[in-house]
């Protein structure tokens, strides 16, 4: 295996042990002993490669909010409506952000280890940046009301934000995204152009 696989290997390996555990116990009680462990790696890996826990964990949010973004795009990518696209999408990223693996690292541990302002330039790199991208089309074919598209941009993410908060600990988690789903159209409409 040349250098540079083995460098993606051990990346790789150490961010999926690294989610899992980060899921399972969460950043302040995750030992960097036990991840190395499991990855069958050594401290001197763990820290080349990311410096320190908090690199680590910050690797491993890049890698879940990446993932919701692909989630969003590819249940977008379901409609050839833009309103279907841009609704989808919504609702893809507050299922996808609830999701087990994804609640802990992305809801509770990031803004909270590394702070809202990383936090949120990881969002606005990912699934913002999608909500921009399909509210800009929308503009462009007239859907939308003539309306700032940052502001309208900055008022959805932080209202999906707050339904994933909302629903993450619900027992009934479908439900509540139903309802989530439901307002969401409700609210929209108040936006396209008649």
């Amino acid at each position: 295996m040349k250098k540079s696989e083995q460098t993606k290997d051990t990346i790789r390996k150490l961010t999926k042990v690294a989610r899992d555990y980060f899921t399972e116990q969460g950043y302040a009680h995750a030992s960097m002993e036990v991840i190395v462990n499991k990855a069958g790696l050594t401290r001197g890996a763990l820290y080349h490669h990311f410096g320190s826990k908090e690199g680590l964990f910050h690797a491993v949010l890049e890698s879940v909010q990446q993932e919701i973004a692909e989630k969003v795009e590819a249940e977008a990518a379901k409609s050839d409506d833009l309103w279907e696209q841009l609704l989808l999408g919504c609702r893809a990223f507050v299922s996808a952000a609830v999701e087990p693996q994804n609640r802990r690292i992305l809801l509770i541990d990031g803004p909270a280890v590394l702070g809202w302002e990383t936090w949120r330039t990881m969002d606005q790199q990912n699934s913002m940046r999608l909500l921009k991208d399909q509210l800009e089309v929308m503009a462009q074919h007239g859907c939308l009301r003539p309306i700032s598209i940052n502001t309208l941009v900055h008022l959805l993410s932080g209202a999906m934000n707050e339904a994933a908060l909302w629903i993450a600990p619900k027992p009934n988690q479908k439900q509540s995204l139903e309802e989530i789903s439901e307002v969401l159209s409700l609210f929209m409409e108040g936006f396209r152009s008649r």
